[in-house]
């Protein structure tokens, strides 16, 4: 390349463009490899984090009680409401005297489900319903939601940036809009988001860093904004042995209770507007 550049220099017909061409061409497959290096490096570093995920889930499981044998076969994800059903009989004998094992086990899974997007979290809502008083249920599944959605935020902030952009792009550039126009009562639209199945949740927690939310009101309005839906689920979750399907847990009163607190997380914003029209 060298030689090619001075044959071209001797001949007359280099000149600084030509210098900028050569430099960005020399520059570009050091930038690539550069790139697939941290893209290397964060891909392994998520398999490490859902590696050390399992391990948990497994100290979670070995520090459960001895199980019998036909308990055992009950002990697994819900993946249906029957599940969900068995699960449920099988932790209410041993919630009592193991609490703090059946509640670390409880908080362990939930967020594991929710930080990978894996499906299943509304049996284990359900199925808090069926095992806690109300509030510590309540507390416990905003809890879990926060901590697994913002664990799910920074997976994708740490290499779901590029995949987002790449099979998503529509949906993230319609949503980026959105975003901007509620940037200065982001909370608020947070909060009305999680409340309404406007957008799914996994994809706002994938896609939320690649358009630059913030943290904290991202967490904070996932904690505040699921404790609505969360409710229906609860008290579905105390009549636990009467569902049949995850759609009983929702009823046309709890469909409208659901709209009215959503209509209200944006009253704030509408006063807030009101107020700056009166003041200009």
């Amino acid at each position: 390349m060298e030689d090619d550049k001075s044959t071209i220099q001797r001949k007359g017909f280099y000149n600084d463009r030509d210098e900028n061409n050569y430099t960005q061409l020399k520059a570009r497959p050091r930038k690539e490899e550069s790139e697939h290096s941290n893209s290397t490096r964060a891909f392994i570093l998520l398999a490490l984090i859902f590696v050390g995920s399992v391990v948990a889930l497994c100290i979670a499981y070995y520090n459960f009680p001895r199980l019998d044998p036909e308990e055992k076969k009950f002990f697994k994800l819900p993946r249906d409401i029957g599940d969900a059903k068995n699960l449920g009989q099988v932790l209410s004998r041993y919630k009592d005297m193991y609490f703090y094992q059946v509640v670390f086990g409880y908080f362990i899974t939930y967020i594991f489900l929710q930080s990978f997007a894996i499906p299943g979290s509304i049996f284990l809502s359900i199925l808090s319903g069926f095992l806690y008083p109300f509030p510590l249920a309540l507390i416990l599944v905003c809890l879990c939601s926060g901590i697994g959605a913002s664990v799910c935020f920074l997976l994708s902030d740490l290499v779901g940036k590029r995949l987002v952009q790449k099979y998503i792009p529509e949906k993230v550039s319609e949503w980026q809009v959105h975003v901007s126009r509620h940037r200065e009562h982001l909370l608020n639209y947070i909060i009305f988001l999680r409340i309404t199945p406007f957008l799914p949740n996994w994809f706002i927690n994938i896609a939320a860093p690649v358009i630059n939310v913030p943290l904290g009101p991202f967490f904070l309005g996932t904690f505040i904004g699921v404790a609505p839906p969360s409710f229906v689920a609860i008290q579905a979750g105390t009549t636990l042995q009467k569902l049949t399907s995850s759609g009983d847990a929702v009823s046309w009163t709890s469909v409208i209770i659901l709209g009215v607190l959503a209509l209200l997380s944006l009253l704030p914003v509408l006063f807030k507007k009101k107020l700056q029209e009166k003041l200009d």
